[in-house]
């Protein structure tokens, strides 16, 4: 049981949490106030498991990648602890739950609840043909994003783009970071990043990326009518990014995967940013 719980990640909450603020973002915004009871439970349970399903695929797409990988190395597909059948099972599984929760909510989530899928079973895949497999890992995690508004408003509006855009460009800088953490063992087995095609320019262009996350903020903002405790919490994640810009200048891999983990707190913030301004 214990391998299964590390093959869903389900010890390690950091990327649940990741991909919940904002799905968070999208309901509190979306309602204006307090998403529906039903939605927020639907939501947060289906972050869960299909993050769960999404480290599942992953990790069988990359079984033979992450035993060269010292960090992925004693994975359980890896190690042999599960076989790829049985990891294949547990992704029906997880699919499957997930199915049943999107079923409560409209046609139009139903829908976009497909794209998702599609998009989080590419992404483990994409590491071979492209340099931004990132992308592809913002707009899965993204989708979040317009079914929260569609489940909570039955459309998808012009705003939830910005915060689907929001979420794209936050991913692909946290990736980014947890990316650079295996630049070098990525390079010498042939799997493509967003570390290695910025290479030594990275942290110009993370901070270029920064820059244009406090902006969409900004514009999501103004869009939404949120309040000065909003755009003071934009101050705050500006302090993390600065944080994060002097955890990069130390080139240690055990640096950038620090700035990786502490980007929690940046969607954390604008989460509240969020909650502060609408909720209360």
């Amino acid at each position: 049981m214990n391998a299964y719980i590390r093959l869903m990640r389900l010890d390690k909450p950091i990327g649940s949490l990741l991909l919940l603020w904002p799905t968070y973002w999208a309901l509190f915004l979306s309602a204006d106030g307090w998403p529906d009871l039903d939605l927020l439970i639907i939501f947060t349970l289906g972050v869960i498991i299909m993050r769960s399903a999404g480290c599942v695929i992953n990790d069988f797409a990359d079984r033979n990648i992450d035993k060269h990988i010292k960090r992925t190395e004693t994975r359980p597909l890896t190690s042999g602890e599960i076989s790829p059948k049985s990891a294949l099972i547990l992704f029906v599984i997880l699919l499957l739950f997930a199915l049943i929760l999107v079923l409560q909510t409209n046609l139009l989530t139903i829908q976009l609840s497909f794209i998702a899928l599609v998009l989080a079973a590419l992404y483990p895949f994409t590491k071979r043909w492209t340099n931004l497999p990132q992308l592809v890992l913002g707009a899965a995690f993204g989708m979040s994003v317009p079914m929260a508004f569609s489940a909570q408003t039955g459309s998808i509006p012009l705003s939830a783009v910005w915060v689907f855009i929001a979420t794209i460009v936050w991913t692909l800088i946290y990736d980014t970071f947890y990316a650079m953490a295996d630049r070098d063992e990525d390079i010498k087995i042939g799997v493509k990043s967003s570390a290695i095609l910025f290479k030594k320019h990275d942290q110009v262009v993370i901070s270029l990326l920064q820059f244009l996350l406090i902006l969409i903020f900004i514009i999501i903002g103004n869009m939404f009518n949120l309040g000065l405790i909003y755009y003071f919490s934009l101050i705050i994640i500006s302090l993390f990014m600065v944080y994060h810009q002097f955890l990069m200048k130390k080139r240690q891999n055990k640096d950038y995967f620090k700035a990786f983990i502490n980007n929690n707190y940046v969607g954390m913030t604008a989460f509240a940013g969020i909650f502060l301004s609408v909720a209360l």
